[in-house]
């Protein structure tokens, strides 16, 4: 799908609060609200919007803490990241994952209760996906800023 200005306005707005109203869009892009919804489906539809969710600040609940794990993998081994994939694919402790560069093949996110509950993911990441050869964890102390917007700004600069 490819975005035109109009979409990347919308994307702007609805990524600071997905519960705007369509009319209130409308109103600063400069369309009708029906426009908006048709263009808010299609977005939906095509995965450029792939999904709205609610941050729950982790002060709010109780034992959480986060770990942020940098994984080396055995060099050229591709069967070790479809094998981490499909592992990860229904786990709820981990938040993100990026395949990177630099010293680490993938940064990892995890949330756990404690210490002892991080170490058992580690054992068992480890036992699961054999391949990776190290972790090296840090703990969040705080997260002064925590976001998944996306600047759109090279079509909006068009």
């Amino acid at each position: 799908m490819q975005l035109d200005t109009f979409d990347a306005k919308i994307l702007n707005i609805i990524q600071r609060n997905s519960r705007v109203q369509a009319e209130e869009i409308a109103e600063k892009v400069g369309l009708s609200a029906s426009a908006v919804q048709r263009r808010l489906k299609k977005m939906r539809t095509e995965g450029v919007i792939q999904t709205e969710i609610a941050v729950v600040d982790p002060k709010y609940v109780s034992n959480v803490m986060t770990f942020i794990a940098g994984l080396e993998i055995e060099r050229d081994n591709y069967i070790a990241l479809s094998l981490f994939k499909n592992w990860i694919a229904n786990r709820e402790d981990i938040q993100q994952v990026y395949y990177v560069t630099g010293p680490y093949d993938l940064m990892v996110v995890v949330t756990a209760a404690n210490a002892a509950e991080y170490d058992k993911f580690s054992q068992e990441l480890m036992e699961k996906v054999p391949q990776i050869r190290r972790i090296t964890t840090q703990v969040v102390i705080d997260a002064p800023k925590r976001s998944f917007y996306v600047p759109i700004r090279a079509i909006l600069e068009e």
